[in-house]
């Protein structure tokens, strides 16, 4: 058994255990779900810790999403942001070897929060003065890759690009999984030899929670579908609020 997981206090185990729920959750569907759980997580490991961490998480969880959404992606977004997210991978692994646990919190906070204003501001009439252009899309896809890399927060600012693109619930799910399984499968060699983020323990320690995080998808799915696309845009943008509270209490 890993050394990390027979270390974890009774406290760290219930956050982690519902760190993975929310994972799985977030995979299919319930997209604030993941918000919430990059604080969850940093409370125990810190904000860079906790990054390496999750992204194995993340990678099991991502499965499920693509596996039971995979129809609806919308590749036309997808072919835009790809290199740019890419582009924006690579910038955030060069910067988080001069960013102290202190600042990964201040730029999780600040990048809930903004985006947060950013969706309230859309649902109250804002998105018809978002620009759906390609130069939006390689803009959204970079600070999608940087902020994926530095703190996993990839899921708010990628949020605040699809809802302007006004993708239906599925064609969101979708798209978003998909983006995620190959973004996260690009920061892995990052997190391993440029970090040093991720090891065995990381691995196993994905392993171990992998049946919270099926529960969670499971969860998910059953939650998803019995919301209409417009409750599911402002339930995007509550569980934003949340993550953003559970932040600023940290």
């Amino acid at each position: 058994m890993s050394e990390l997981v027979t270390s974890l206090t009774s406290e760290s185990i219930i956050i982690a255990l519902s760190v993975a729920i929310l994972l799985g959750m977030a995979k299919t569907g319930v997209h604030g779900a993941g918000m919430l759980s990059v604080p969850l997580l940093a409370i125990v490991f810190g904000g860079k810790a906790s990054s390496g961490l999750m992204l194995p998480m993340l990678l099991v969880a991502d499965i499920f999403g693509v596996w039971y959404y995979h129809r609806h992606a919308s590749f036309q977004h997808l072919k835009i942001l790809f290199p740019w997210a890419a582009a924006g991978i690579i910038a955030g692994s060069f910067a988080g070897n001069y960013i102290n646990d202190e600042v990964f919190r201040i730029i999780m906070a600040g990048t809930i929060f903004l985006s947060l204003g950013i969706m309230i501001w859309m649902e109250l009439g804002g998105k018809e003065k978002i620009p759906d252009s390609i130069y939006f899309g390689m803009v959204a896809g970079f600070l999608g890759g940087f902020t994926s890399m530095i703190g996993n927060l990839a899921g708010t600012v990628m949020a605040v690009y699809f809802l302007s693109m006004n993708l239906p619930k599925n064609n969101f799910i979708g798209t978003t999984a998909w983006f995620f399984l190959v973004i996260n499968w690009f920061k892995v060699p990052f997190h391993v030899w440029v970090w040093h983020t991720i090891n065995k323990d990381s691995w196993l320690f994905a392993l171990v929670l992998t049946p919270a995080i099926i529960m969670g998808a499971y969860l998910g799915v059953l939650l998803v579908k019995k919301m209409s696309d417009q409750t599911y845009r402002w339930f995007i943008v509550g569980m934003t609020f949340v993550a953003a509270i559970v932040m600023v209490l940290r």
